[in-house]
């Protein structure tokens, strides 16, 4: 009963140690970009954001908070813990092909035969029992072609654990810009409500002013118009600022407590926006999504030494070793021992062309799986490109609004005197206030821009991947 088992072992141990592959050696492939990001920015940069931690670039106590409930409870990020955890077990079902599967069995049976079938003239009762332990068509992988699979499923794996991490960059940069969007509407909305009360009195004004002859109805009606325009603004800023919310409890996945909520003032949010961009060559292949398509790429390649295996021969060893008897009770007597040894091969002949095909679909999903890693490494490297060429012009926006803004407020101040005095009419008023009320959005606008594009910046450099 032993000397099969062994020789099965020995078998086996053999068949392992023997395990090629016919895959193509992978060859990292060339990044399809510039040695340094375009126009000069972040020249002479070796650090990269990608090594800040995320609390390190959104510094605000509440935001981090937030961030953190999301990264807790967001169900996207939990699909994608979930997806990793089925792409661990299907690589453990493939794994488990390498080696061979033991099964024992315990059989028993009991039957009568007719004196008329028998052959003996009368009634014949048998019985028989057995136990066994055996393997069933274990292949022996002369040729790779289980290895090539194992390769296949662990790249899979890989590339799934890699998605989860491009998941949780992409929550972090979300809910910061959120959480931002909703600080810059909270602004506006205060924007919307000053200059409601502005306009308001500006009405009230210019109502008696009418009501002394220094006024006319033309004026009162202009003057009615900017009130009710600031008034419906006001209300869709409203609204805006509880979509706002409501897209932030989504993202974190629970109700956002009011102490984590911004209360406006967007312009001193605490988010660090001099992120170094470092070096495209270095950078990018660090990104998760770069990674991913490359995990893709080299299990695609695995592929094509599974599908070049199956043009040579593949040999399958069934056998068990055990006991059998016509008694119960003789089962493991002596003299009842009992085994078989079943080798087979199979040999590719005429297949009217399908391994040849399955070559070539392999082949061919290598290529493709190249371009798609080219193309991930060129978006990439256009996303950092766009927001570094926000980043280096946004300061001189900043600048120029702010003067605007203050240029606007004076210009609405002199005319408010200047109508007072009755020497401009109330349409050089009512101009003024609406170029100050234009400037001070295009300033809020700035200010969530600038947040945007660190948050943008710090994705599409792979920062947050390690939270």
């Amino acid at each position: 009963m032993t000397r099969p088992l062994i020789a099965l072992v020995l078998m086996a141990s053999t068949a392992l140690g023997a395990c090629t592959t016919m895959a193509p050696a992978y060859e990292k492939p060339a990044l399809p970009i510039a040695r340094a990001w375009p126009d000069g920015a972040a020249a002479g940069q070796t650090q990269s954001a990608a090594d800040l931690a995320w609390k390190d670039v959104y510094q605000d106590a509440r935001l981090q908070g937030v961030i953190q409930l999301a990264l807790d409870q967001n169900r996207d990020l939990r699909v994608a813990v979930l997806n990793i955890e089925r792409a661990r077990a299907q690589y453990r079902v493939q794994r488990s092909a390498s080696l061979p599967s033991l099964d024992a069995g315990i059989l028993g049976s009991r039957g009568r035969t007719p004196g008329d079938l028998s052959g003996a003239g009368s009634a014949i009762d048998t019985e028989s029992y057995s136990a066994s332990l055996g393997v069933t068509a274990y292949e022996l992988d002369l040729f790779g072609r289980v290895r090539s699979l194992n390769a296949a499923a662990l790249q899979s794996y890989l590339a799934t654990a890699e998605t989860r991490r491009a998941v949780q960059i992409s929550l972090i940069a979300e809910t910061a810009t959120a959480w931002a969007t909703l600080a810059a509407d909270q602004d506006l909305l205060t924007v919307s409500q000053n200059t409601l009360k502005s306009s308001e009195e500006s009405l009230a004004l210019t109502r008696r002013r009418q009501e002394g002859g220094a006024a006319n109805l033309l004026e009162v009606r202009q003057a009615e118009t900017l009130a009710e325009t600031a008034r419906g603004d006001l209300a869709a800023a409203q609204a805006q600022v509880a979509r706002d919310r409501n897209a932030l409890t989504l993202l974190a996945g629970t109700d956002v407590p009011a102490d984590l909520l911004p209360q406006g003032d967007l312009q001193h949010l605490a988010i660090r926006h001099d992120l170094p961009a470092g070096v495209p060559s270095a950078v990018l292949a660090r990104r998760p999504d770069v990674l991913s398509a490359e995990h893709s790429l080299q299990g695609m390649n695995a592929n094509i030494g599974a599908a070049r295996a199956a043009f040579f021969p593949r040999i399958t060893l069934t056998a068990s070793a055990g006991s059998a008897s016509t008694e119960l009770s003789g089962l493991f007597g002596g003299g009842s021992g009992a085994w078989s040894f079943a080798p087979a091969i199979s040999l590719p002949i005429f297949d009217g062309g399908a391994n040849a095909a399955n070559l070539r679909v392999a082949t061919v999903d290598r290529d493709v799986a190249l371009a798609q890693y080219e193309k991930t490494v060129q978006t990439a490297f256009r996303e950092v490109a766009d927001a570094l060429a926000v980043q280096t012009t946004l300061n001189r926006r900043l600048e120029a609004a702010t003067r605007l803004l203050v240029a606007a407020q004076d210009a609405e101040r002199l005319s408010r005197i200047r109508y007072e005095q009755g020497i401009d009419s109330y349409l050089v008023l009512l101009d003024a206030q609406r170029t100050r009320y234009s400037a001070e959005k295009a300033l809020v606008a700035l200010w969530l821009v600038r947040a945007q594009t660190s948050a943008t910046l710090y994705k599409a450099l792979g920062g947050g991947a390690t939270a």
